[in-house]
């Protein structure tokens, strides 16, 4: 057997071969499946492997297209023997039930499918990523240890046991309970790169969904998983050492998460609804703050290291809710952060900690505020000081009191763009005059999600669209499109890159705050002076082949468009 699968390796664009006889060698020995061991491995086309085995068999390939599970397939074949065995039912008919399988050769699946079904069983061969996907979109993630609780609660009036305090994320308990299928959801949800978890009741369902590079994706879930609603909750509740009892009252709180030895933090919050609590988890890793990861172009590098080289004051970052503003502000204290240099912050929460840097929590039912905390700073003789927003007139005062007495102070604004935060603090009531004196830079941003590097192909665009969004084609940089493929969850793209906009406050700007001229003049001086509009960035990302058009004009307002506004 070993040696046909290695003639079969060999003849699917093996990588190595000496490598592919080691593999199903040392499977054979340990009696694991050689199939699984030789996918594990990544050394041969999957597709063209398995429909050579499926032809050695003679067991017929399943030509159809397979996307979900339905419902009486479902009924028919349980949860805990098709994602267990993973083995996926294709088609009921005439008292015949259709499998597809990836391992012929995995005895133990089909004694277990036997035992579960009564009919006439047809075996069909599909590659391992098509039988994963269509268990995960028709079963749901979690379904086995799902199916297993409903069970238990028939014999088990007293219902899973809540009280357990540990955070790794342990797939290997072969218990089903509430945390084991909580656990599932945390790390499929770290698996797929998302930022946010949102459990969310609606009407008589629960829904989870992931934020994967800033956008939503629904977490396909067992059916009725409702009736376990109260207890999911409960969990999350416990491992934020939240009070499980208060259900009227929003709550925040965070978990420490291990998932194989890399620590994970988590921040918790909770909102009553009118369907019941919904809670949002934020997934924070282990971030390394690094100026090669915020992928500034020259010019704009150049720029922020004069900004940080400044003995005073203030750089704002300026931008909506999930720009990566926090990254920002870390990569630029962590570039600061040396023995010389005091740097103490007051945040909202605290979201990642930095060595050597001492940071402040608000607390607002103690009166530890922006205000109050940056008070405190002052005068505990730092060097550099971060503040989480600039949400009042008395915040903004006191930063700019810090600035003008010798301090360094990064903050961030939301606004639509570097001007705007002008704007923004003469909004508030800062006199002009401080603005021009304090503030060195605006610094806005976005984030725009980055092109899947296997599926990306040249996009098809009209002069038309072109000259809509203000974009210069170039001969020598085609401009490319998403297409999609099951390493990008279809969505043709995988990751995000930050595009910039720096207004640096030069004698002339100074001079037109001063003077109070309008927000079109000081955009356009600014420009002038060498300002690069966000959209015009993201067209230089578009031209790498880093973006598409679509979303730079997503997340970005055109010159036109804001002097409309």
């Amino acid at each position: 057997m070993i040696q046909n699968l290695l003639k079969i390796a060999r003849e699917s664009h093996c990588t190595d071969v000496r490598a592919c006889e080691e593999i199903l060698q040392g499977a054979a020995e340990d009696q694991r499946s050689l199939i699984r061991a030789i996918l594990d491995a990544r050394v041969v086309d999957e597709a063209k492997f398995l429909r050579a085995v499926s032809g050695w068999l003679k067991i017929p390939w399943w030509e159809e297209a397979i996307n979900s599970v339905a419902a009486p397939l479902r009924e028919k074949i349980p949860a805990r023997v098709a994602l267990r065995h993973q083995i996926v039912p294709l088609r009921l008919e005439n008292n015949t039930v259709w499998i597809g399988l990836y391992d012929p050769f995995d005895l133990v699946a089909r004694q277990a499918l036997a035992a579960a079904v009564d009919q006439k069983i047809v075996y069909n061969m599909l590659t391992r990523t098509q039988i994963l996907q269509a268990l995960r979109q028709g079963y749901g993630i979690g379904a086995e240890t799902f199916e297993a609780l409903l069970e238990g609660r028939a014999n088990d009036t007293d219902g899973p046991d809540l009280r357990q305090e540990t955070n790794v994320i342990d797939m290997d308990d072969s218990e089903a309970s509430v945390v084991k299928f909580v656990n599932q959801i945390l790390r499929e949800a770290l698996e797929q790169r998302a930022t946010d978890i949102h459990w969310e009741p609606v009407a008589d369902d629960l829904r989870i969904r992931y934020r994967i590079d800033g956008v939503l994706h629904e977490v396909p879930v067992p059916a009725n998983i409702r009736v376990l609603q109260a207890s999911v909750i409960s969990r999350l509740k416990v491992m934020a050492r939240l009070d499980i009892a208060e259900r009227r009252l929003p709550q925040d709180g965070r978990i420490n998460l291990e998932l194989d030895g890399q620590p994970i933090d988590v921040r918790v919050a909770t909102i009553p609804s009118v369907t019941g609590e919904s809670v949002s988890l934020r997934l924070l890793g282990q971030e390394r703050f690094t100026f090669d990861r915020l992928g500034l172009d020259p010019d704009s590098r150049h720029k922020i290291e004069h900004l940080l080289s400044l003995p005073n004051g203030i750089v704002l970052v300026t931008g909506p809710t999930g720009c990566g503003k926090s990254t920002s502000l870390y990569t630029f204290l962590s570039s600061l952060n040396t023995k010389e240099r005091r740097i103490v912050t007051v945040e909202d929460p605290v979201e990642y900690q930095l060595p050597g840097v001492i940071q402040i929590a608000v607390k607002p039912e103690i009166d530890l505020t922006f205000a109050n905390g940056l008070r405190s700073i002052l005068r505990g003789d730092p060097n550099v000081i971060m503040v989480g927003e600039m949400r009042d007139r008395e915040t903004a005062e006191i930063a700019i009191r810090g600035a003008l007495t010798g301090h360094l102070v990064f903050s961030t604004l939301h606004t639509n763009d570097a001007i705007g935060g002008i704007t923004r603090l003469l909004d508030m009531g800062i006199e002009p005059f401080l603005v021009a004196s304090s503030v060195r830079a605006f610094i806005a941003q976005r984030l725009v999600r980055v092109l899947c590097t296997r599926c990306k192909q040249p996009g098809e665009y009209s002069f038309e669209y072109f000259r809509k969004v203000g974009f210069a084609p170039d001969r020598d940089h085609v401009p490319y499109a998403a297409v999609g493929c099951h390493a990008c969850r279809n969505t043709g793209y995988q990751g995000r890159a930050a595009i910039y906009e720096i207004c640096m406050v030069s004698p002339h700007i100074q001079d037109m705050i001063v003077a109070g001229k309008a927000a079109s003049a000081l955009r356009a001086a600014s420009v002038d002076e060498g300002m690069v509009p966000l959209r015009q960035y993201g067209w230089t990302k578009v031209y790498e082949g880093v973006t598409t058009i679509e979303e730079v004009a997503r997340v970005t307002a055109s010159d036109l468009e804001m002097a409309e506004e």
